[in-house]
């Protein structure tokens, strides 16, 4: 029995023993010595810009290996790097041979390149550390997913163009078919693949739609003051019944308040007391109207916000209110001068039909119909205006987007006079002009993301022999006569990855002077024709609505040779400038 009980206990004892050495359930064992291999660098495109989204793979001796951790996928982020750790059997490096290749849709795959493998030491759990560095350029190449979104752009602009369909829906519709294609065509083929729905919401510049935001507000309250109305009655006393410094006048006031206003919005509050000036005087309101639409994108190319293509240029370049105002003010305001005096020559014969009977009558009954209908609301905009301009002036020192300062000005405004913001937001926010940018941002970032764009840049390049002048010339003109037959702002959307590759390759490029050649064409080229810039589509329209028609070719004849005269003394001034 004792016998028994000792071997009981010696048995005991050695379980006991054993147990305690044994690893716990639940618990890792230590890890076998192994390789511990870290592949790095960087993914670009022959601008040696980084390139996000770029799937990368590891072969160790021709097989795909996984990296350790979460994500069993190497893809490039945003400035285009990629890091993965993997653990390798011990003594496979370095004799293994490591490679890299990588792959992106619309771009050639980078076959399996062999990398350098360093050791660097051990690592924190005693491996063996080993270290790759392999740095990766990737170039263009043709796919469906290119000649799709090619496709869809050119469709936008032609529906746009021949006024087809809404603006707004064709941009929409654009965006909405690119998506589409990605996420069915593209699922099942990677050639079909053109944006993600993360880069087309990403391509949105919610700068140019808060700043078109704010300042519809600010003159959405401002125009319940009449005094812009006033301005335009102010404009015929000063004319003292003049008919011909009556229409050089209001194209210099209109100019001056398309500078700080959107020119369409500029157009809306001066047409109906223009018409009924002109009908005071028995002549056709659009020999009046159409100086000041020409006038109004004349001086709104002279600063940031003044003109929509301007709020592109300046919010993806980065350029600041004061650099427009410094480099396109004096050229603005030459130009100005020359068409003004041009359009008041063309009009002569129908100025001179006018009937200028009791002019001291006339105004007093202008005076009774246009007045200041809230003098304490006009003061207090004309102080938050001041102050908006103020904050556009110094965005560039307070690193602040001037969307920030549109939005703190016009909502402060809208706080201090009381308005009723849903009523605002319904009646005074043109949101289909802004669905229209989206739409069309992501329309155009389909076409720079599966190569269309790099193309037409390349193009542009080789046409101008990478010379300075030659590039300052071709956009310049380019631009002017394409705006002048198609809507400027998807021309101007189009065009900027276009000046920003060509910054990069063209030297003497970097003073930016190709940024003020396409503000330049895109702005005064859109005076060419009745569809050229949204101004004169809307003083077109209303003054058919009122009862006056002009034909296209009328338009255009009126306002062609000026267009001509303004883009020439810009190309001179660029020459010469830069």
């Amino acid at each position: 029995m004792r016998k028994r009980m000792v071997s009981f206990l010696n048995i005991l004892i050695f379980l006991l023993i054993a147990g305690a050495l044994a690893v716990p359930a639940g618990l890792a064992a230590p890890a076998p010595a192994g390789d511990h291999l870290a592949v790095s660098g960087l993914v670009t495109n022959p601008m040696s810009k980084g390139l996000k989204e770029v799937d990368v793979e590891v072969l160790v001796n021709g097989r795909h290996v996984k990296p350790t951790g979460k994500d069993a996928e190497i893809t490039t982020g945003k400035p285009g790097g990629y890091v993965a750790d993997f653990m390798l059997p011990a003594g496979t490096l370095p004799a293994a041979k490591v490679e890299v290749q990588a792959s992106k849709p619309s771009w050639k795959p980078i076959p399996a390149t062999p990398v350098k493998v360093v050791e660097a030491g051990v690592d924190a759990a005693g491996n063996k550390l080993f270290q790759a560095v392999q740095n990766l350029t990737l170039n263009r190449t043709t796919t469906a997913g290119f000649w799709i979104a090619a496709l869809v752009l050119l469709l936008v602009y032609v529906v746009i163009s021949l006024e087809l369909m809404h603006r707004t829906l064709v941009s929409f519709l654009g965006a909405a078919l690119i998506l589409f294609v990605t996420y069915t065509l593209g699922s099942w083929d990677k050639s079909f693949y053109i944006i993600s729905f993360d880069d087309a919401m990403g391509a949105i510049d919610l700068n140019v739609i808060f700043l078109l935001m704010g300042m519809m507000l600010f003159v959405g309250v401002m125009k319940k003051t009449g005094m812009f109305q006033f301005l335009a009655f102010k404009a015929y006393a000063l004319a003292k019944g003049n008919v011909f410094v009556l229409s050089f006048v209001l194209q210099i006031v209109t100019a001056v308040i398309s500078a700080f206003l959107d020119n369409v919005t500029t157009m809306l509050l001066v047409l109906p007391v223009t018409i009924e000036i002109a009908v005071t005087l028995k002549i056709n309101p659009l020999t009046l109207l159409v100086p000041e639409a020409f006038a109004s994108n004349v001086g709104g190319t002279a600063t940031l916000i003044g003109d929509p293509p301007n709020i592109l240029i300046g919010s993806y370049a980065g350029l600041t209110f004061g650099q427009f105002v410094q480099n396109l003010s004096l050229i603005c305001a030459i130009s100005l001068a020359a068409s003004s005096l041009f359009l008041v020559w063309w009009n002569k014969k129908e100025y001179l039909k006018a009937e200028v009977k009791d002019v001291p009558r006339t105004i007093e009954f202008l005076r009774e119909e246009y007045q200041i209908t809230n003098k304490k609301l006009m003061i207090q905009g004309l102080l938050l205006l001041g102050f908006t301009i103020l904050l556009f002036a110094l965005h560039g020192f307070l690193h602040m987007q001037v969307s920030v300062a549109a939005l703190i000005g016009s909502l402060l405004l809208v706080a201090i006079s009381g308005e009723d913001i849903v009523e605002l937001l319904e009646k005074e926010v043109e949101w289909p002009t802004l669905i229209f940018f989206m739409g069309l941002f992501m329309v155009i970032a389909g076409a720079e993301e599966t190569g269309l764009i790099q193309m037409i840049a390349n193009w542009v390049k080789d046409v101008s022999g990478g010379n300075l002048t030659a590039a300052v010339i071709i956009v310049l003109w380019v631009s002017a006569i394409a705006s002048a037959f198609i809507d400027n702002i998807p021309f101007t959307a189009t065009m900027l990855p276009i000046i920003a590759f060509l910054n990069q390759t063209i030297p003497g490029a970097e003073s930016g002077v190709l940024w003020w050649s396409l503000s330049l064409g895109a702005c005064l080229g859109g005076n060419g024709t009745m569809i050229g810039a949204s101004a004169n589509v809307v003083t077109v329209g209303l003054a058919e609505k009122a009862g006056y028609k002009i034909s296209f070719m009328e338009y255009m004849k009126a306002c062609w040779w000026p267009m001509m005269i303004t883009v020439t003394i810009a190309m001179v001034y660029l020459l010469i400038a830069y």
